[in-house]
């Protein structure tokens, strides 16, 4: 459909409306409000994660890089970056990322691939050989995993929408869903990123169990990942020297002390030195060289240290509360896409967090997985915060309809 329009020179010219293209404006840009709830939980846990973040990197910023401020400023810089991606896809209709699925998905596997070239110098105490990062002009690094935890979140939830009718058959419900697992997983173990790996392969099962997969070939899948969890654990000589050997510093406490349970010892030591109250902000004593890089994985013992049980404990539950205000979310959203992509940002942080402090706690083996919102990493702190954006759309667009007269 075209309408006419007079040009300053009498003429006529003819042009196409909204209407004959078939867009409109709320197909790409969404006017109802966001979820304040679930906003406002995460400003807090980015505000305290930058000032922990500070407080614990501090004297090894100085060692190793001859500024205090090295890892703050550097965090604080994506950051920021961060909260304008997140509000600004906060406003973009989140339908529209279905059509970017498959370029995303090329990319990334890409990225994981091109990563495998890449040798990364890290103090190890068990021989690694990490292939985590692609380096950047200006001294930054690019984590594909960091990436890739979206991809799969994003893919699953276009294969899931566009088959759930068929969920519940194998071929449809469980051998593609878990194709699409295993590429992922794959590529990362090859980073020799464990920990990343088995975070991938939950956040998959999570997304097959909410979408609709047989719960009788779920269950038998669970099964079996007990069966192999209780094999590597009785026998960590079958797993790559790196895995097997954090398996058994974490089964044998007098394992290598110095070497691969260094890091876990005095994070015990930081945990258990904070008691109810804390030492203060700023006082712990483990972040001075104790506590190996206290600005990445184990930011959560310094918290402990500094803040205390209590103060801890209500971190947890302002993670658990960011959890259960997204699945409110996915719940309200009439749309099955909208609803996965909420339910899979969300179970990434639950089970990232989860994890990162069962390690501190000695509670499992060192899988060496960040804390959302407080570990150190540019790529990570940037694409949380655009996945929290992917939420917020979502809930803007069910508050929309309730707006639209």
């Amino acid at each position: 459909m075209t309408s006419k329009l007079s040009s300053p020179d009498g003429k006529e010219k003819r042009v196409k409306t909204n209407k004959s293209l078939g867009i409109k404006k709320s197909d790409i840009f969404l006017i109802g409000s966001i979820d304040i709830p679930f906003l406002a939980l995460t400003i807090i846990l980015l505000t305290i994660g930058l000032v922990m973040l500070f407080s614990a990197s501090y004297p090894y910023a100085y060692y190793e890089e001859d500024s205090s401020y090295y890892f703050f400023v550097r965090q604080l810089i994506f950051a920021i970056a961060g909260i304008i991606a997140m509000f600004a896809m906060s406003k973009v209709n989140y339908k529209l990322l279905k059509a970017i699925v498959k370029p995303l998905l090329i990319v990334t596997v890409i990225s994981l691939i091109v990563v495998l070239f890449y040798h990364t110098n890290v103090n190890s105490t068990d021989g690694s050989n990490f292939k985590r990062w692609i380096p950047l002009p200006g001294g930054f690094t690019f984590q594909p995993s960091d990436l890739a935890k979206f991809t799969i979140i994003l893919t699953m939830a276009c294969y899931i929408s566009d088959y759930y009718r068929y969920m519940k058959k194998f071929k449809y419900g469980i051998l593609y869903p878990i194709g699409i697992i295993v590429v992922f997983c794959g590529l990362i173990y090859f980073e020799h990123h464990m920990s990343c790996t088995i975070l991938m392969f939950l956040i998959g099962a999570s997304l097959m169990f909410a979408g609709g997969s047989d719960w009788r070939l779920f269950a038998f899948g669970v099964g079996v990942i007990v069966l192999v969890v209780f094999v590597v654990v009785t026998f960590p000589e079958l797993l790559e020297n790196y895995v097997g050997v954090k398996i058994e510093a974490w089964l044998d406490k007098d394992f290598d002390p110095i070497g691969a349970r260094w890091q876990i010892n005095n994070s015990l030591y930081a945990i258990g030195s904070g008691g109810l109250f804390g030492v203060g902000l700023g006082n712990s004593k483990q972040k001075y060289l104790y506590v190996s890089q206290p600005q990445n994985d184990f930011i959560f013992s310094i918290v402990c240290e500094e803040l205390g049980f209590i103060r801890s404990a209500i971190i947890i539950a302002l993670f658990a509360a960011l959890v259960i205000r997204g699945l409110i979310i996915a719940s309200r959203c009439k749309d099955r896409f909208g609803s996965l992509l909420t339910i899979g940002v969300v179970a990434q942080i639950g089970l990232q967090v989860a994890f990162n402090i069962m390690v501190v706690t000695d509670t499992i083996p060192n899988t060496g997985i960040a804390l959302p919102f407080f570990s150190y990493g540019g790529t990570a702190i940037l694409m949380m915060l655009f996945q929290i954006g992917v939420v917020l759309s979502v809930s803007r667009k069910a508050n929309q309809k309730k707006v639209q007269v």
